[in-house]
């Protein structure tokens, strides 16, 4: 008989985000004429940069003639937008990066996933602690996670990220094999510095640890100060391997587009010490697994690097950030501890007094009609946080931030 994979049975039997659809529809159920604004999930709302839009109609056309026609791509991705990756996104700020160190994917939660499968299960992990769930589940479900024990993983090193550390953890005092990293952060909204991401490099460097960097954010950071790549950092290269998505930047999160670099210069070792390097590794695992990204797609990622596409992705974000602001203002006028929203579109919320995250969701839900993210549900130290995002539409977090108002003075 078939046998299934035990180590998915060790998941909780729900997603964060199914969790919270389930108490947002018996709501809806005993409250249906109700009006909720839904600040929870990260999901974009503002149409696709014109450009996009065009150059994805082109596309299209191409697909319709027979001397234009696009069947199988490359795996890795098509030329054009790795090196439109490499000259935008990498070369102004001094990173020189080969184009076979660029993989094209449907984003970065699929690559952040994957990943793992070109690394033994054994390894030892460490996460930042609020988490962006990915990074644990896939974990788990190969066995590398361990054993849930009181909320927390057997095998998972937690670097706990609070308002009394900035939300910047403190370099372990034990080596780990895999580091997961995510900046500017998935949920809490907060950066790190150049100064202390190079703290973190040269950990990696001294014990041979490997950084899994998710930068899926980077296009919303505003201070010129916070590195947007690891690279940035002399001598990540040799340890990092990085994400990026056009999601968030380019309102790609139906059309699923990003990107992974791998370094050529990167290695991880077999038990017999021999080192290889992970960037052929994950090559071959895309050529396997992964047919690439569609032909219209790309093109459509290709068009946000043209000067009216940058022009109109710095719109998009200036939006966003818009809301931001508008949101952490309202928030703090009610005398809450808001993080974040600075140089990310997430609020981190701390509930007043001892509050649960749950109860601090559910009080939401039911006195103000507005949707967030409970903070625990990325993690043990996200207990008595709630995330807000800022995708909205500017006229929804007016209103719902009234409604919070109203609703705590």
């Amino acid at each position: 008989m078939a046998l299934v994979n035990e180590h998915f049975l060790k998941l909780p039997n729900n997603y964060l985000f199914s969790d919270i659809a389930k108490k947002v529809n018996a709501f809806k159920v005993s409250h249906p004429k109700t009006d909720l604004i839904r600040l929870g999930i990260g999901d974009v709302t503002r149409p696709l940069p014109q450009a996009s839009i065009e150059a994805m109609h082109k596309a299209v056309d191409e697909l319709a003639n027979k001397e234009t026609f696009h069947g199988y791509g490359p795996e890795q991705g098509y030329d054009f937008l790795i090196d439109a990756v490499i000259r935008n996104d990498y070369a102004p700020r001094g990173v020189h990066l080969e184009p076979g160190e660029v993989f094209i994917s449907d984003g970065a939660k699929s690559d952040t996933g994957n990943i793992g499968d070109i690394l033994r299960h054994d390894n030892s992990i460490g996460v930042t602690d609020p988490i962006y769930p990915v990074y644990i589940d896939s974990n788990v479900m190969c066995g590398r996670a361990g054993i849930l024990e009181d909320g927390r993983w057997s095998n998972v090193v937690y670097l706990p990220c609070l308002s009394e550390n900035n939300f910047v953890p403190e370099i372990p005092d034990r080596r780990i094999d895999i580091l997961y990293l995510c900046y500017p952060n998935n949920p809490t909204g907060t950066v790190i510095s150049k100064a202390e991401l190079k703290k973190w490099v040269n950990y990696a460097l001294e014990n041979d640890t490997l950084i899994l960097y998710d930068a899926a954010y980077e296009a919303y950071i505003q201070d010129p100060d916070i590195p947007h790549s690891i690279y940035e950092i002399k001598g990540a290269k040799k340890v990092a391997i990085e994400f990026r998505s056009f999601s968030k930047t380019a309102g790609f999160t139906g059309v699923r587009c990003g990107y992974t670099v791998v370094p050529k210069e990167l290695t991880a070792a077999t038990l017999e010490g021999e080192r290889i390097p992970l960037n052929r590794m994950w090559n071959r695992r895309q050529c396997t697994k992964f047919n690439g990204t569609s032909y219209i797609t790309q093109r459509g990622a290709e068009a946000i690097y043209t000067p009216e596409g940058k022009k109109q992705v710095k719109a998009i974000i200036q939006y966003y950030m818009a809301n931001a602001r508008i949101m952490k203002e309202a928030l703090e006028s009610t005398g809450l501890k808001v993080f974040g929203g600075e140089n990310a579109p997430y609020l981190w919320v701390k509930a007043p007094g001892e509050v649960s995250s749950w109860k601090f969701f559910e009080q939401m839900l039911y006195e103000a009609n507005v949707v967030g993210t409970p903070g625990v549900g990325f993690g043990p130290s996200g207990e008595g946080y709630i995330r807000l995002t800022a995708f909205g539409e500017r006229a929804d977090c007016e209103e719902a931030m009234k409604r919070i108002r109203k609703w705590l003075l």
